[in-house]
């Protein structure tokens, strides 16, 4: 039986960036969720601590909260760990066996920040949250990166973050005379951008 996830996800804090208004404006209200078509997330593992595995996640869904009485932002996230997509089918199975995300029994993986100002998914900076792998919770930071483009908020460019986590943490403790303890997620996330009104 599938075991949900009570708590979404990460790209959520993406999100918020691309809600909130420049610091001169009152910050808007409400919710706007990502472009999961253009919004991605990766990991990569070592092999002996010298070859990188990568693979790539299935969906990135989320959402992001605009709380205009306190002007911070809070993000949930879902990513899709069902479709995962490495180099070779081998590796695929394996990521998805018991061993280590297990996508049968946990197809997704959660997270939830903390509030923070939203002039970070702008100009950069660290957010606090909860992770949720395999059905067990964990504190982490996103480290994310100052943005490519003048105003992310409103869906010109995407919001990057990156962990580094534990797999060990996570229940994964197999192999760790040969794979790194280390697991390295970064996340690409677009918000979703409304639609001009009909002429």
């Amino acid at each position: 039986m599938v075991k949900p996830i009570r708590r979404r996800a990460w790209p959520l804090l993406l999100s918020a960036a691309l809600t909130a208004a420049p610091a001169a404006d009152a910050p808007p209200s409400g919710t706007i969720g990502f472009d999961p078509a253009r919004s991605r997330a990766d990991f990569e593992v070592k092999v002996l601590w010298l070859v990188g595995l990568h693979g790539n996640f299935g969906a990135v869904q989320g959402s992001v909260s605009l709380d205009p009485a306190s002007g911070l932002a809070r993000v949930e996230a879902l990513i899709d760990t069902s479709a995962l997509h490495m180099r070779s089918r081998s590796y695929e199975n394996w990521a998805k066996s018991t061993e280590f995300f297990d996508t049968e029994d946990y197809p997704r993986i959660g997270f939830v920040s903390s509030t923070f100002p939203p002039a970070i998914l702008v100009g950069g900076g660290q957010i606090d949250g909860t992770l949720t792998i395999r059905g067990i919770s964990r504190p982490v930071t996103l480290h994310v990166t100052a943005a490519d483009c003048a105003d992310p908020l409103d869906g010109g460019c995407a919001v990057a973050a990156s962990a580094l986590i534990r797999r060990s943490d996570f229940g994964m403790r197999s192999r760790r005379g040969a794979l790194s303890d280390k697991v390295e997620l970064d996340l690409s996330i677009h918000v979703a951008v409304a639609a001009a009104p009909a002429q």
